[in-house]
Order: structure tokens, then C-alpha cells, then sequence
């Protein structure tokens, strides 16, 4: 007969946890975790983000110039070269730029600018400049880079005012990017609060509720836009439009996760577990909160991510049109304007380079959403 610790081994044996204990023992944050780093486009996108967002934190340390510094001496002058070999030929191991000398071409007789090679400015980082506050809270002089005065260095070239539109792009960001998460946060709440309330009281609640998000819903989006825009007064201070836009574009876009809220609550609603949490006792704000929203709070997080690029092509389309932000601040979509006229763009096509922000920021928005709802599938491998 084997001894009592024997078969005791044995039983242990075979019923040892599996090395990969992860996969079982997992949350479901974890899971999604992990299928979210195989989606390497996904991953792609978060770094990109992460790169704009982290630039617009740091914009005015990042930005060479102010919104308000200009120059009439470089009005619509090209983007500068930088070069580590001098018109001798000879390397550096510092990059440098050179001056920027105007001309009339002799064809046209349009304004040009060419570079004289024998003025080098060397490329130089933690240089002074412009006081600001850094963080918004640190009274400071000091930049990323840029090159000692008289010297001049426009990365994307300069506006119609002479304003260095690297500085520009980078400053407008924290508008572009930061209206978008702002209405979209509200809209979430808003849109969670009110559908979760009309799929889970339903009845006469319900009716009402469905029939104003059908009144919203029917007006068309760009008038709607227009309307409430013309609603702000034309002189409001520059903090008070920013929230003005971002209300309205809160109060716009809650309809759709509304929907879906209502939706997912009338499904859960009739499970087994919320009955038995109603005979236990429950409150109803409970339930929502500790029994219901988890059931697809995943499938929130990923509408709330793809949410995010309709917004900031709003915000855009708004400001190119005049209708959102206004000088003196700047937005993506205001530095967008002067691309309006076709001899704007034939002639000076760097004016487009902040279309190009628009268009990355919307398509890693859009891939990492992807990225997020093949993650939050529980049927996909």
C-alpha cells in the first residue's frame, strides 16, 4: 500500500498550475493588455501619440519663437537647411544654417529668398530666447534649440506675417490636441450618464430621452457648428472661446455613445446576476456602476478612442473656416487658413505642412482604435 504523501504527490502533480498561469488567472485589463502589444500598428500609433502629446506639454520650451514674435524681413521665406558641410566643403560636426539673403526673381520679379554661404549660424540647444513659463508655472528664458541672433532658423519656413511656422505647429497643438480629449471626456459622461438612464428605467424616461437625441441628431452637423459658433460673442478673451468650442463640442457628440450605452444596458438589464442584486437590495446606482458598466467597459474605452479623430477634424474644420479659435491664438486649423488660396500653395507649399500633423494625429487615433477593439474582442484569437 503507498503511503498517504505519496499519492498526495501525485495528485499535485497532476493537477499542477500550468507555467503559463497568466492566461487563466488574468484580468480582463491584462488580456486586452497583452493582445493590444501583438498589434503592432497599434503600437506604433501609441508612440506616435505619445511623441505629439508629450511635445504639446513642452510646446513653448520645444517652440524656437513665440506666437507673437514676427519678422517682416522673412515673410513667407522657405523652410532653412541644415548642413554639416560648408560651401568649401568642408565637414562640421556642429549642424549649422545659413543667412537668408532676399531677391526679386528676375523672371517673375517675385520675392525670393536665397542662402548666403558665407554666414554660417551654428545649431545650438538650451539657448535663450523668449521669456515664458515653463509648465505654465516656472518663469524662464530657455528653448530647445535655436541659433544666436542675428541669425534666423525656420525648420518649416515662415507665414504670412513672418512668424516661424515650426513654433506655430508645435504651440497650436496643445489646442488641437487637447479640445478633442476635453469633449471627449464630457461627451463620455454625458453620453454614459443619459443612455445608461434610458436603457435601464426605460418606459416613459426612455421615450423622452430617445426622442431629444433624435431632435440633436437631426440637425446637420457643419450648420449646428455654425450656429452655436455664431452664438459666442465676436470679442471674448482667448481661455474663454476654448471652452466655448469645447462645449460645443460636447454637446454635439454625446447622441452616439448615448445609443449604444442605452443599447448595452437594455441587454445586461435582464441578466441573472443583476436580478439577484435587485432581490439582495441593491440600489440602482449600484447595479449601473458595479454590475453593469463593467460588462462592456472595454467596448467604451474603444468608441471613446475612435471618437477622438472626428473631433479633431472638427476643431479643425472650425477653426479653418473661422469659426473656432482665433488670432491671437492658433490652432492647426488656423495655421490651415492661409492654405485656402491655390496661389498660397503653388508658391509657398510648406503652408500645408500642418495638414500633415492633421492627418498622422487622425490616422494613429484610428489605428490604435482598431489596435483597442480587436483587443477588447473576446471572441478573437
Amino acid at each position: 500500500m503507498k503511503p498517504i504523501t505519496s499519492i498526495g504527490n501525485q495528485i499535485s502533480t497532476r493537477f499542477k498550475r500550468p507555467k503559463n498561469n497568466d492566461v487563466y488567472y488574468s484580468s480582463q485589463w491584462r488580456l486586452i493588455y497583452r493582445r493590444l502589444k501583438k498589434h503592432k500598428l497599434a503600437r506604433v500609433s501609441l508612440i506616435i501619440l505619445g511623441l505629439f502629446y508629450l511635445a504639446a506639454i513642452f510646446a513653448q520650451f520645444i517652440a524656437p519663437y513665440g506666437l507673437q514674435s514676427y519678422d517682416s524681413k522673412y515673410v513667407n521665406a522657405p523652410p532653412t537647411k541644415l548642413s554639416f558641410k560648408d560651401a568649401e566643403g568642408h565637414f562640421h560636426m556642429r549642424p549649422f544654417v545659413n543667412d537668408l539673403k532676399s531677391g526679386r526673381d528676375p523672371v517673375t520679379l517675385r520675392k525670393i529668398f536665397v542662402q548666403d554661404e558665407n554666414v554660417r549660424h551654428p545649431l545650438r540647444f538650451l539657448v535663450k530666447g523668449e521669456s515664458y513659463k515653463f509648465l505654465g508655472l516656472i518663469p524662464t528664458k530657455t528653448h530647445l534649440f535655436g541659433v544666436d541672433e542675428p541669425g534666423r532658423i525656420f525648420l518649416f519656413g515662415t507665414d504670412g506675417m513672418g512668424r516661424d511656422l515650426l513654433s506655430r505647429v508645435v504651440l497650436g497643438s496643445q489646442i488641437s490636441l487637447s479640445i478633442p480629449l476635453i469633449g471627449v471626456f464630457i461627451s463620455f459622461v454625458l453620453g454614459l450618464s443619459i443612455g445608461g438612464i434610458s436603457g435601464y428605467f426605460g418606459g416613459w424616461i426612455d421615450s423622452v430621452i430617445q426622442r431629444f437625441i433624435e431632435i440633436i441628431r437631426s440637425f446637420p452637423t457643419l450648420p449646428l457648428w455654425m450656429a452655436l459658433s455664431a452664438a459666442i460673442p465676436a470679442r471674448v478673451p482667448v481661455v474663454t472661446m476654448y471652452l466655448y468650442i469645447v462645449i460645443i463640442f460636447a454637446f454635439i457628440g454625446w447622441t452616439d455613445l448615448a445609443r449604444v450605452a442605452r443599447g448595452k444596458f437594455i441587454s445586461l438589464k435582464n441578466e441573472e446576476y443583476v436580478l439577484a442584486a435587485k432581490i439582495a437590495g441593491v440600489s440602482d446606482a449600484k447595479i449601473i456602476i458595479k454590475h453593469l458598466l463593467p460588462g462592456f467597459i472595454s467596448y467604451l474605452v474603444v468608441a471613446t478612442t475612435l471618437a477622438i479623430p472626428g473631433m479633431i477634424l472638427g476643431e479643425t474644420a472650425m477653426s479653418f473656416l473661422g469659426l473656432g479659435i482665433r488670432s491671437p491664438a492658433t490652432s492647426w486649423g488656423v495655421l490651415l487658413q492661409e492654405a485656402q488660396q491655390i496661389e498660397n500653395i503653388a508658391l509657398y507649399p510648406w503652408k500645408l505642412i500642418p495638414l500633415g500633423f492633421v492627418i498622422v494625429t487622425v490616422l494613429t487615433f484610428n489605428f490604435l482604435g482598431d489596435g483597442l477593439r480587436d483587443a477588447a474582442d473576446p471572441y478573437k484569437k
